[in-house]
């Protein structure tokens, strides 16, 4: 009897510490977390074997193993016109070469960070196997980053690749001798390179045949070459104990291939190819061409089904890309189909403007029968409203009531005293009475007519700018009689007004600073929000900038050479042999105080790599930095009031 109760005894004890061992080691949701990523075993070829004629290799791994969206992650060198079939099965990997290979050929089928465990997903990270057709393997490397010329963004999945034919039109007629792909970074390594002299390329390939020859693919290119090369060196690895303590800091020698620091700036070219995209008829009193590419005119239009004898208001875009045509005749409105001759210059199969004509339908998408449904619909309502208004004796409407032209004046209540009022309209105007509209100024308690100018804007359609000579503190009031405003259908505004201040010169900041080091007698520099858009634009007089009127605040910078001083950030031209302009980012944020003058530190933009000027807070391409096994562990580890040490973890 004694010994069964000890035998019981003894098993109560064992399950109680069963339970707790289970309570220190995990939680409900599970155990700890695998974090070794896969490690290849054996590969057939081997790695790095010669004298290869095989098309099909088998890399073997210690683990079950998946490959990520490998079309676009693994990278095949040289490049595969015929896409190579690259699949994981358990713990392999299998691959089909479908291009015969290369004789004294080095191949290097990089996989970037596509391997990883099929169970906690450790990415194996920056694998690459290779093999040669010949009798030795080409081991240098050369690497880099490509960034957006425009903005400096790190551009991921574009191909770079080097060429050992040095022509300056290789580009356009052969395919890369061997490839690499840019990363989340924009960071490439074109690996198993042998020695020599080459030109380097970036290409967006929009076509897969590695070479460039479509205008919409991103390219870069330079003119300086390439010659890979080595040295022994050596680099610091830090050892983490857990996420937040280093364990120790190592010496750890390895052979540094160069160059490392390559930056290409890719662009993408001007669309110069002039054609109509499409016409449209959105609203039925006005249609709209929609154009490829600009042009110095805007086209001739004759009715073909109808009278063009003053029939519409033509309004284009400022490049003349995108053309609306406001129909003035209700009986146009009406026509649910215009017929259209259209003289326009479209670019031949030369690439050479010529001038052409074509015939367009213009449907509108608003029917004139639905259009009469919905009238009727408002006018039933309005006979109804009125009667309920004469039940209850209260004052009814002879007719129904036109709405007036509806008039937005955007006048800040604080506004910068660099900044200019606008009024916008739905419609094009008929008339614009400025002897009916008035601004007036109040000093002391009294009110007195001000000077303006009212001038159309230079860029937004519909839209007029009110100039006047804004006093910092002034208060002012914009009053415009009724029909000031009259659109092309005859309808007049309303009497309006619109009263605003002029803010205080303590409420805002200046910011100045000296740009040194570069060559272009114009540059142009833009101040930036935190989401990388333009706030203010100053040109550099003779290497200083000024930025007046800036709203307290957190800002970002950029500059821009104006080769050719047009006041905006021209793209590059293969062809023509012509780089973007260049583009540099101040690499630090700025704060801007209230009754504040900063000066900065002179500015030397071409000192820093461009690939790291850009700051990281407005990058929008950021790296993939994905929460690790080893945080997530020592999060576990936290959680269960335990210290995190990577030896306790049962495997």
């Amino acid at each position: 009897m004694h010994a069964r109760n000890t035998t019981y005894l003894m098993l109560t004890l064992a399950a109680l510490l069963l339970m707790v061992s289970c309570a220190k080691m995990g939680n409900p949701d599970g155990g700890w977390y695998d974090e070794t990523p896969p490690r290849v075993v054996s590969a057939s070829p081997a790695d790095r074997e010669t004298e290869v004629t095989a098309q099909r290799m088998t890399i073997l791994f210690d683990e079950y193993i998946k490959v990520d969206n490998p079309s676009e992650k693994v990278v095949v060198s040289p490049p595969q016109m015929e896409m190579p079939e690259i699949q994981s099965a358990g713990r392999q990997i299998k691959i089909h070469l479908l291009d015969s290979l290369k004789p004294n050929t080095t191949y290097t089928i990089d996989f970037s960070d596509a391997i990883s465990d099929n169970n906690e997903g450790n990415p194996m990270g920056n694998y690459t196997y290779s093999f040669s057709t010949g009798d030795h393997i080409d081991t240098l490397e050369v690497s880099g980053y490509v960034v957006d010329a425009s903005n400096l963004e790190p551009i991921k999945g574009m191909l770079v690749g080097l060429y050992d034919n040095l022509s300056d039109t290789i580009f356009r007629k052969e395919p890369m001798l061997r490839v690499s792909s840019t990363d989340s970074r924009g960071h490439f390594v074109i690996k198993g390179v042998a020695p020599g002299e080459y030109r380097i390329y970036a290409l967006e390939d929009a076509d897969r045949n590695f070479v460039f020859n479509q205008k919409s693919e991103r390219i870069a290119f330079t003119h300086e070459l390439v010659k890979p090369s080595w040295k022994p060196d050596v680099r610091q690895d830090t050892i983490w104990r857990d996420s937040l303590h280093i364990d120790s800091i190592v010496q750890v020698p390895y052979t540094h291939f160069l160059p490392d620091d390559i930056v290409l700036k890719a662009f993408k070219e001007e669309q110069t190819d002039r054609y109509l995209v499409k016409s449209e008829r959105q609203r039925a009193n006005r249609f709209t061409l929609y154009y490829s590419f600009g042009g110095d005119t805007v086209p001739k239009l004759r009715g073909l089904n109808f009278d063009d004898a003053n029939a519409w208001v033509e309004e284009p875009s400022q490049r003349c890309d995108t053309i609306t045509y406001w129909l003035r005749d209700s009986l146009l409105i009406n026509q649910d189909t215009l017929e259209v001759e259209v003289t326009h210059y479209k670019t031949d199969t030369l690439g050479v403007l010529q001038l052409t004509t074509d015939t367009l339908m213009l449907l509108s998408k608003e029917p004139y029968e639905k259009r009469m449904k919905q009238l009727e619909k408002n006018i039933k309502e309005w006979e109804k409203k009125q009667e309920r208004a004469r039940k209850r004796g209260e004052p009814v409407e002879e007719s129904m009531p036109i709405k007036p032209l509806e008039v937005k004046v955007n006048a800040p209540s604080n506004m910068a005293p660099d900044q200019n009022p606008l009024i916008t309209f739905d419609t094009p105007l008929e008339v614009l009475d400025t002897a009916k509209i008035h601004l007036y100024s109040q000093q002391d308690t009294l009110w007195f007519r001000s000077p303006m100018l009212i001038r159309p804007h230079a860029i937004l359609p519909r839209t007029y700018e009110v100039v006047g000579e804004w006093r910092p503190e002034g208060k002012y009031s914009l009053e415009a009689d009724s029909a000031s405003f009259v659109n092309i259908y005859g309808t007049a505004a309303n009497a309006t007004k619109a009263g605003f201040q002029v803010a205080s010169n303590d409420q805002f900041a200046t910011i100045l600073f000296t740009v040194s080091g570069l060559q272009c007698d114009h540059l142009v520099a833009e101040l930036l929000s935190s989401s990388d858009a333009p706030v203010k634009t100053a040109k550099a007089e003779r290497g200083t900038v000024e930025f007046f009127y800036v709203t307290p605040g957190t800002y970002y910078l950029r500059l821009y050479e104006d080769l050719n001083d047009n006041g905006r950030w021209d793209t590059g031209n293969y062809d023509l042999d012509l780089q973007a302009e260049p583009m540099y980012y101040y690499p630090e944020k700025i704060e801007c105080k209230a009754n504040w003058d900063l000066t900065l530190p002179t500015w030397q933009p071409a000192m820093l790599n461009a690939a790291r000027q850009k700051p990281e807070a407005i990058t929008k391409q950021k790296g993939e930095r994905g929460k690790t096994i080893k945080r997530r562990n020592y999060e576990r580890a936290r959680q269960l009031g335990i210290e995190y040490v990577k030896e306790n973890i049962p495997y």
